[in-house]
């Protein structure tokens, strides 16, 4: 079964590593490090540690062409950075489940890319797909309560929804000649590299790894040092996940991959429950359930497309 469907675990597994890490980045948040320094450290932290391991075991993998490096350092720019700075200023200015609902709106910019710019056939059980996951997170967000939209925001989100769409694209066609690891070091050091220069390592708020961090929810009673959450937001949350989902791309194709994709604000949704007591009501319920039909599906329209 898991030869079967590899390239689907690995991206589930990736969703859900993702998912819990958004918890345990919203302890960090929530503690005093601004969302920008912790993509930094986030970013750099990653880029060490999968870049000195693959320095000592296979350092031949990490040789690139001349040519290459021009779509290394867009994937880096584009999958590593410009995602979650998008993201990051969009929830500064709108509700979190609207951001998330025009972020996820890649699935559908990556069909309309295949569609009408590459002219490939698009199974229209993958439409289907696409229509209920989208569907199934507006019920999640829940977003006809009368919220004001800021203009700005929804512009930013959309705009993170479109680059999201590319490292999807990208990988799908950087992770078809490299492999998964020394992509990931690439596009981690060109990322960790643009934020050096736009914020100076030394300013960085060193005294967040020390600081004493309240776990909250059904854990209020325990607290851990900052290092121990960061490190863990840095190996779980960053190395793991994007390696997981890079190589289920490898298996899967860019739109399969990002309407399963659409299952982390479910998974999210979870983890707030069983972790910080954040309940969903019935309509939440259905859209979730609705989410899942559509990732099924996709699923299908893959395997009935090739």
């Amino acid at each position: 079964m898991f030869t079967r469907y590899k390239g689907e675990i690995l991206t589930l597994l990736g969703a859900i590593a993702f998912s819990f890490n958004g918890v345990i980045a919203k302890l960090v948040l929530t503690s005093g490090l601004s969302s920008m320094r912790l993509t930094q450290v986030r970013c750099g932290g990653a880029f060490i540690f999968l870049g000195i391991f693959m320095f000592i075991r296979y350092r031949e993998k990490l040789k690139a062409k001349r040519q290459e490096l021009p779509w290394l350092f867009a994937y880096g720019i584009i999958g590593f950075l410009l995602v979650q700075t998008l993201y990051f200023v969009a929830i500064q200015r709108l509700n979190v489940s609207v951001a998330l609902i025009l972020e996820f709106t890649a699935p559908i910019w990556i069909v309309l890319w295949l569609r009408f710019v590459k002219h490939k056939v698009v199974p229209p059980l993958m439409w289907i797909a696409i229509f209920l996951a989208f569907g199934g997170l507006v019920l999640i967000a829940q977003v006809w309560k009368g919220q004001t939209l800021d203009p700005i925001g929804v512009s930013t989100a959309l705009l993170c929804g479109i680059v999201l769409a590319g490292f999807f694209l990208l990988g799908e066609k950087l992770t078809a000649t490299r492999d998964v690891e020394s992509l990931m070091v690439y596009g981690l050091g060109f990322a960790s590299l643009a934020l050096a220069v736009a914020m100076p390592l030394w300013s960085y708020p060193v005294d967040i790894f020390t600081k004493s961090m309240n776990l909250q929810g059904r854990f209020e009673a325990f607290d851990l040092p900052g290092w121990v959450l960061i490190a863990w937001v840095i190996i779980m949350g960053t190395i793991v996940p994007y390696m997981l989902i890079l190589k289920g791309l490898k298996l899967l194709s860019a739109s399969t991959s990002s309407v399963m994709g659409m299952a982390e604000p479910v998974l999210a949704g979870v983890f707030a429950w069983i972790w910080l007591s954040e309940t969903w009501n019935f309509i939440q319920l259905v859209g979730g359930v609705t989410v899942i039909i559509g990732i099924i599906l996709a699923d299908k329209a893959r395997s009935a497309a090739h």
